[in-house]
């Protein structure tokens, strides 16, 4: 097993376990990048996260650590989704927890999840594994979008490799911002401005 360790906020230090292989973690020079940008846009503060491909749970509870309120961790692999479920269990007894937060770990393909109505989510966080093609990254796009699981005033944010083809925002998003930190792209999506 690996581990990696909450960088900032009420959870600072707090472990999460990962399965050796199958994920990919996001670096903390990059996560903290990311949260950031984020926290500049006010896009943690109170929100309901959706962590889709959460592998360890590491970007939604880091959103949790920095102020969000709820967290929805979706992860099809087996192995990942029964330590997220551990690793939430002893995030709720952490002194830090209160009783205004919830975590909830899915054990679901996170094209299933947002083929269904659920949410919606203020911030979602896509951090496929690099194989996964870059025309199904712009079907979840879609998919959050038009079955109403992002808020029309939410962030998305997607992770791939900088040697992925760039995605393409749903119509009526558009991709606000990209960064990149050595093999990784992050993309951030918003809804477009109303003129």
């Amino acid at each position: 097993m690996g581990s990696m360790r909450i960088i900032a906020g009420r959870f600072k230090g707090f472990e999460l376990t990962a399965p050796k292989t199958g994920t990919r973690p996001t670096t903390d020079r990059a996560k903290e990048a990311i949260f950031s940008h984020l926290i500049s846009i006010g896009a943690v503060g109170d929100a309901r996260v959706l962590d889709l491909f959460a592998g360890s749970g590491a970007l939604g509870v880091e959103a949790l650590s920095r102020g969000a309120k709820s967290l929805v961790a979706v992860e099809s692999a087996g192995q990942a989704a029964g330590l997220l479920s551990r690793s939430f269990s002893k995030l709720r007894q952490s002194r830090a927890w209160t009783a205004d937060l919830s975590v909830r770990a899915v054990k679901a393909r996170a094209e299933k999840f947002v083929a269904t109505p659920n949410g919606p989510f203020d911030l979602v966080f896509i951090d496929p594994p690099y194989a996964f093609e870059t025309e199904s990254c712009n079907e979840l796009l879609r998919d959050l979008t038009a079955n109403g699981i992002i808020d029309p005033r939410g962030v998305i944010m997607l992770e791939r490799s900088v040697r992925s083809d760039d995605p393409m925002a749903p119509e009526g998003w558009e991709i606000t911002q990209t960064r990149t930190y050595g093999e990784t792209a992050v993309f951030y999506v918003e809804h477009c401005l109303e003129e």
